[in-house]
């Protein structure tokens, strides 16, 4: 019997220590999470904590980094009972309502996040929260895992290479798994975000339904910038810019007036069909400002610091947080961390978006990069002279 005994006790306490491990796992949320974050309560009624944009910044950013847990968890064959990734929506009130699944590999790349009215009543919270979104598309950036790192890094080339997603079957999963929870709740309930290649994906699946008359709230993390394509534009720019120099020292006003109609057709239109997939056709009937993704990018990490390069056009305009096109409309809110120099995995982790001592700034100036992503987007009538000319 003293025997027995002493073997069950064993036993629990050996469990004991398996389930002190797995709380221990440095991705559990009560580890990694946020610290000062709280779970909605009656108190949001009055005062909603979503209005607070460093609260919605954290919230969302969890909701990402679950989805990265949902395909860890999956990979190393978690259970209900040791799963790590609810943790990071649960204390939020949210449910998981569907997982995006990456038909080449079996892996899951995103998840839909519906807001749980049973969790939230249990806690009497009878009434959603101002600002908090009925359902959240979040979507994981690159995992260098070896069930998936295959088809990450197949959309990062793929990115890298022609600076577009569309291509790739997540692209399309994505978005219609966002049109299905923007018509069952209406665009203006709905979130989309992401973080590095799930940022690429959100901005281009968000840039999509703007396209379409349907505006997202999006939130991009690490959003990639960089591409071969977006190299070969900068370069035409140039040329465009030296062509136009060297038309100005021509002697010959005849010359130069023939010059300028082929520089009109060449370098104003010629540029534009050389890279079409950078900007789309133009959508006379969509308006400015009706479509304001967010961005949060690091200084020191050279996937998404493109985006922190001035527009050129209106750098003394300080302590502005809306990245705009040139004629001053809304075009995009970038949100940038200075922390001096970082280690790459440091500048580019999603943890840094929910930590407490967030040295984030709004930009004070345009980003060049982030216009010209939603210049088809935007629709300028053309000018009277080239028009008569075309005709």
């Amino acid at each position: 019997m003293a025997k027995c005994g002493a073997e069950e006790m064993a036993a629990e306490m050996a469990k004991e220590v398996v389930e002190g491990q797995e709380e221990a796992h440095p991705y559990a949320f009560h580890v990694s999470g946020p610290r000062n974050v709280s779970a909605p309560n009656w108190r949001d009624l009055i005062s909603s904590s979503w209005k607070d944009v460093n609260y919605k910044r954290t919230v969302i950013a969890c909701f990402i980094q679950a989805v990265y847990l949902l395909e860890l968890d999956r990979q190393e064959n978690r259970t209900e009972e040791n799963c790590l990734a609810p943790k990071w929506w649960v204390p939020f009130k949210y449910r998981l309502a569907q997982t995006l699944i990456d038909e080449r590999d079996g892996s899951i790349f995103g998840a839909i996040l519906e807001w749980d009215r049973t969790a939230a009543m249990a806690d009497l919270v009878i009434v959603r929260p101002s600002g908090a979104p009925r359902a959240v598309l979040a979507l994981r950036g690159t995992l260098l895992k070896s069930p998936t790192i295959r088809r990450d890094i197949e959309d990062d080339l793929r990115f890298l290479a022609w600076e577009t997603l569309k291509g790739s079957v997540r692209f399309k999963i994505a978005l219609e798994a966002l049109k299905s929870v923007a018509d069952k709740y209406g665009s203006s309930n709905v979130c989309i975000a992401g973080h590095s290649l799930g940022a690429g994906f959100a901005l281009q699946v968000g840039k999509t339904l703007a396209k379409e008359g349907i505006y997202v709230d999006t939130h991009l993390f690490n959003p990639p910038s960089v591409s071969l394509a977006m190299s070969l534009k900068n370069i035409g720019e140039k040329a465009g810019f030296v062509w136009k120099r060297f038309k100005s020292m021509l002697p010959s006003s005849s010359i130069t007036e023939i010059s300028s109609d082929d520089d009109k057709k060449t370098l104003g239109i010629g540029l534009k069909n050389f890279l079409p997939h950078l900007y789309g056709p133009k959508n006379s009937d969509v308006g400015f400002g009706k479509w304001v993704p967010h961005l949060y990018v690091n200084n020191s990490d050279y996937i998404c610091c493109s985006y922190t390069n001035p527009d050129g056009t209106e750098e003394n305009n300080a302590c502005k947080e809306n990245v705009a096109p040139t004629n001053g409309h809304l075009a995009a809110k970038l949100f940038v961390m200075s922390k001096g120099k970082q280690k790459f995995l440091e500048a580019h982790g999603l943890e840094q978006w929910w930590s407490d001592d967030l040295p984030l700034q709004l930009a004070v100036h345009n980003s060049k990069l982030m216009s010209r992503q939603l210049k088809s987007l935007y629709s300028f009538p053309a000018p009277q002279q080239t028009q008569e000319k075309l005709q």
